[in-house]
């Protein structure tokens, strides 16, 4: 990696780099022990999984707390929520929306401007954990290189969705949508829908590392648009701390988003901005040094 300014780099103690290892995390687990090394991947996992349970309660159990799927729901049968993205969809095939999807986009909507767009692909989509598996496993079976595409093909392929949804009058993407073909197949048994979840995670396995997520899916697009003045955010406030051990840098899904706030390239503050970071929190769990937190982005402070 690159030094940091000749500034910055005077007022830090010398250190000593070392390689990246193959398992990220190893020792923040011997300085912090496994459970706060793994802190936010165990709650966003604890997250994801309440969600699907309060979603399949009512077809599994027939108990209906929630009813709907993640791109429109009702709980407690006064609560709607919808996924503004949907709505977008919807709109441009020339389907009026009823007042409820209004409230519930808005109410989502409100919620993602507040916390960071790009939680909802960290915290809630269920597809994060195919994808997680599938770096895993990567990483573990020591699988390098692979075709990856452009970051931008994601808001791309966001515009063609619109797109398609005004040509054929129909919520084209939904029809192959994996978080809803994963949704769906948890329900209704995997047909089709299970062929598709299968080939984002051999997808990212084989070809690219982190490519659906952080290349492809139009939905991740969209929120990080969504979430671009968000209040939530990640700081690496402790950067004089950092060892250059790289573990941040493998386990972060939006990699990119971390050299600005650590090495203050292109910014003085250590607050991480960019739109596409998910607020994961695996840079916090897996650092020995404790040198990301989670608090605001008018918290440019630094210890």
């Amino acid at each position: 990696m690159e030094a940091v300014s000749a500034t910055a780099e005077s007022d830090r103690p010398a250190r000593t780099a070392r390689p990246a290892v193959e398992r990220p995390g190893t020792e923040a687990i011997e300085v912090k022990g496994w459970m706060r090394a793994h802190k936010w991947l165990l709650l966003r996992r604890i997250s994801q999984f309440s969600i699907l349970v309060l979603f399949l309660l009512g077809p599994w159990f027939g108990v209906w707390i929630t009813k709907g799927n993640l791109s429109s729901s009702l709980t407690l049968d006064m609560l709607p929520l919808t996924d503004p993205y949907l709505l977008l969809q919807s709109i441009a095939a020339g389907q009026p929306p009823y007042a409820e999807a209004l409230l519930g986009a808005g109410i989502v909507t409100a919620f993602y401007l507040l916390v960071g767009g790009r939680i909802f692909c960290s915290w809630v989509c269920p597809m994060n954990i195919v994808t997680d598996l599938a770096a895993w496993l990567r990483r573990r079976l020591g699988l390098k290189g692979g075709k990856v595409p452009s970051a931008y093909t994601r808001y791309w392929l966001l515009a063609f969705t619109l797109v398609a949804a005004a040509a054929t009058g129909s919520l084209a993407w939904e029809w192959v949508n994996p978080v809803s073909m994963l949704h769906r197949g948890l329900i209704f048994g995997f047909g089709l829908s299970w062929g598709i979840v299968l080939g984002v995670f051999l997808y990212d396995l084989l070809i690219a590392s982190r490519g659906w997520c952080g290349h492809i899916c139009p939905m991740g697009a969209f929120y990080g648009l969504l979430g671009t003045r968000s209040l939530l955010r990640v700081s690496a406030s402790r950067r004089r701390a950092c060892n250059d051990c790289m573990d941040c840098f493998a386990v972060c899904p939006e990699p990119q988003v971390i050299r600005p706030a650590l090495k203050g390239a292109g910014q003085a503050h250590p607050v991480i901005l960019d739109r596409d970071c998910t607020n994961c929190g695996r840079c916090i769990d897996v650092c020995s040094k404790d040198v990301f937190r989670l608090t605001t982005r008018i918290d440019r402070s630094e210890s």
